[in-house]
């Protein structure tokens, strides 16, 4: 197994591109809450899931630009935020998403003078979701685009959900889908892994197919317009469930 350490990894929240003033990543996490039901003739403590929790926590540093950290983080908007941490930005790169609220935005003034804030994001109904980059990182289309495939190595019916970050928009539609295939030929459309049509970025959303649909071996994320596109920056992330009964 090849290990590697978290060198030009990427970050987006709510549609822009934070990358390049996030210090860290202190925490990507997810899971159930456990919850204790030891009987009295247990000699260790008894637990069974709970409800699905997760949330991320990161540092960012001092950027007043347009689109910067601080006046995008700064604003703490109460509707949800997207976070996206890609974990490498090559087609198939791991990622992890979450749907979320943003409850701060600490500031932290050091004694050498460094100024960092502190952003935690709370999962909102979904949990933390692991899964693997459609685009290399952010891709920019200039025209209806069909992306280059990943193998997923096999066929599953176990469904999958589906991120998209959106962070520059020109023209007036762009539809961003993701389509399987089975030999890497002939691709369709995943009924369920359509996102909304894009007018304007920042633009976000998780989609999502039925906890049994079959999603074929080879994935791409695809582009198609109605009224025309010059220019859309996103990015696609997708997880394939590879286990029965995944829910929300």
């Amino acid at each position: 197994m090849t290990k590697s350490g978290g060198l030009g990894d990427n970050f987006y929240s709510g549609g822009y591109d934070l990358s390049g003033d996030i210090g860290s990543v202190d925490k990507v996490q997810g899971g159930h809450k456990p919850i204790e039901v030891t009987g009295i003739n247990k000699l260790a403590p008894e637990r069974i899931g709970g409800v699905r929790d997760a949330s991320m926590s990161w540092k960012a540093f001092f950027n007043t630009a347009v689109g910067a950290a601080h006046p995008v983080l700064s604003a703490l908007p109460t509707a949800d935020v997207v976070a996206t941490y890609c974990r490498g930005t090559t087609l198939g790169s791991p990622c992890a998403s979450l749907v979320a609220k943003q409850i701060n935005y600490d500031g932290n003034r050091s004694g050498s003078g460094e100024f960092v804030f502190s952003v935690d994001a709370e999962a909102n109904s979904y949990g933390l979701e692991w899964g693997v980059l459609l685009t290399a990182g952010l891709r920019t289309d200039t025209a209806a685009t069909n992306g280059a495939s990943i193998d997923t190595t096999a066929s599953a019916a176990f469904g999958a959900q589906a991120y998209l970050q959106v962070t520059a928009f020109t023209g007036t539609d762009v539809t961003i889908k993701i389509q399987d295939s089975a030999d890497n030929v002939s691709f369709a459309d995943v009924a369920g892994l359509t996102f909304t049509a894009v007018t304007a970025a920042p633009f976000t959303q998780r989609v999502a197919t039925g906890n049994t649909a079959t999603i074929r071996r080879y994935l791409r994320a695809v582009t198609t317009t109605s009224g025309g596109v010059t220019s859309v920056t996103f990015a696609v992330h997708v997880t394939k469930n590879d286990v029965a009964g995944v829910v929300f």
